[in-house]
C-alpha cells in the first residue's frame, strides 16, 4: 500500500487574501486537489458550480447532515457550507494531497478529525492597518460592513494558536514558498 495523502487546511479572516494565495499556490502545483465545498447559497454570476462550489438545496444539505457526510459543516448568514467527507478520505488513501480553503471553526473542527493526516496553516496579514487598508479597498461595501469585516477579522485572529503553522502573506511568492516548505517538511 502507498504512502497516505494529506490535508492541507488553509485559512484566514477575511483581507488576508487567501484565495490570492490559495490561486497562485495552486497554479504552481496542479498535482494537488483543490477541495470543493457544498454550499445552500445562490450562486452567484462569478462562481461556478464544481469549480468554487457545489451548489445544492437545503433539504439535501440537512440529509447530508443527517447522513454524516460533510466532515465539517457550518451555517453562516442563512446559508450552509460543508465540506463532504467521502473524497477527503478516499483522497488520502490514495496518497493524494488536498488542499481546502475554510473559515477558522471549520478548519480546526477538520484538523480536529483528521488529526495526523493534516496540517493546518493559518494565514495572517503583515499587520491591522494593512487588514484594514484591505478590507476598505474592496469597495464594494459600505463603511458599516468595512467596520463589521474588521471585528470579524480581528475575532478570527483569535484562532491563530489553534493551528500548527502561520504564515504572514506580506508578499505573495514568499508566502507560497513558505507553505510549500510546510507541506514538504510536514
Amino acid at each position: 500500500m502507498g504512502e497516505r495523502g494529506r490535508l492541507i487546511i488553509i485559512t484566514a479572516p477575511s483581507g488576508t487574501g487567501k484565495s490570492t494565495v490559495i490561486r497562485r499556490f495552486m497554479e504552481t502545483h496542479p498535482d494537488m486537489i483543490h477541495s470543493i465545498s457544498c454550499t445552500t447559497r445562490k450562486t452567484r454570476p462569478d462562481k461556478r458550480d464544481a469549480g468554487d462550489y457545489t451548489f445544492i438545496d437545503k433539504e439535501t444539505f440537512q440529509s447530508w447532515i443527517d447522513q454524516g457526510k460533510f466532515a465539517e459543516w457550518a451555517e453562516y448568514v442563512g446559508n450552509f457550507y460543508g465540506t463532504p467527507r467521502e473524497p477527503l478520505d478516499k483522497w488520502l488513501e490514495e496518497g493524494t494531497f488536498v488542499l481546502l480553503d475554510l473559515e477558522v471553526v471549520g478548519g480546526t473542527e477538520l484538523k480536529d478529525l483528521y488529526k495526523e493526516d493534516a496540517i493546518s496553516i493559518f494565514l495572517l496579514p503583515p499587520n491591522e492597518e494593512e487588514l484594514k487598508r484591505r478590507l476598505s479597498s474592496r469597495g464594494t461595501d459600505s463603511e458599516e460592513v468595512q467596520q463589521e469585516r474588521l471585528r470579524t477579522a480581528l475575532v478570527e485572529m483569535t484562532y491563530k494558536d489553534k493551528y500548527d503553522h502561520r504564515v504572514v502573506n506580506d508578499d505573495l511568492d514568499r508566502a507560497c514558498k513558505e507553505i510549500e516548505k510546510i507541506i514538504m517538511e510536514g
